[in-house]
């Protein structure tokens, strides 16, 4: 089954604020998912980088190292900026960051944290925050908190996708 790459992706508008608590929940649980894949994981496997892309710890890697940009990209929308800041479409932060370096469970305990921070700031919101809206600098769409939070989730899936079809590819080599 072919993946559409990230930046073809589109995310259309989530009218019904209503839903934020089940994205919240969404969000929470990825890092409980990680742990699952990585308590079966052998380590040699971990830092693999097959088709020359990013191993499954890169890839959590990246995780961690976009918390502060989702965390910023909610302070600008409850903050009522019109743009949300803009991401490093080079991925320059996981490129250099060397992530296969660093012990599996570290990277695990680093994206908890963080994600932790980013689920706390979406519950803490009040009513007149979710109604804000700031452009999205790539999309040209405007996001409210709710679009946000399934960018994010959607994002988090994204990469977890990408490891499990490591994992597949792997097993069956």
């Amino acid at each position: 089954m072919q993946k559409t790459e990230w930046f073809k992706r589109n995310f259309p508008a989530i009218e019904d604020n209503g839903i934020l608590p089940s994205i919240i929940e969404r969000l929470s649980g990825t890092p409980a998912r990680i742990d699952e894949i990585a308590s079966k994981l052998n380590p040699a496997l971990a830092v693999l980088k097959p088709f020359n892309r990013w191993s499954i710890q890169e890839e959590i890697g990246h995780l961690s190292d976009l918390e502060p940009l989702w965390l910023g990209r909610l302070e600008d929308i409850s903050g009522g900026l019109p743009e949300l800041r803009a991401a490093d479409l080079t991925n320059q932060k996981t490129s250099t960051a060397n992530h296969n370096a660093t012990e599996i469970r570290v990277l695990l305990q680093l994206f908890r944290k963080q994600r932790q921070l980013f689920v706390d700031g979406l519950i803490n919101l009040n009513d007149n925050e979710l109604l804000n809206v700031s452009l999205h600098p790539r999309l040209k769409t405007p996001m409210r908190v709710i679009d946000l939070a399934n960018f994010v989730a959607e994002h988090d899936d994204h990469h977890l996708a990408s490891v499990r079809e490591i994992l597949r590819t792997q097993s069956q080599s």
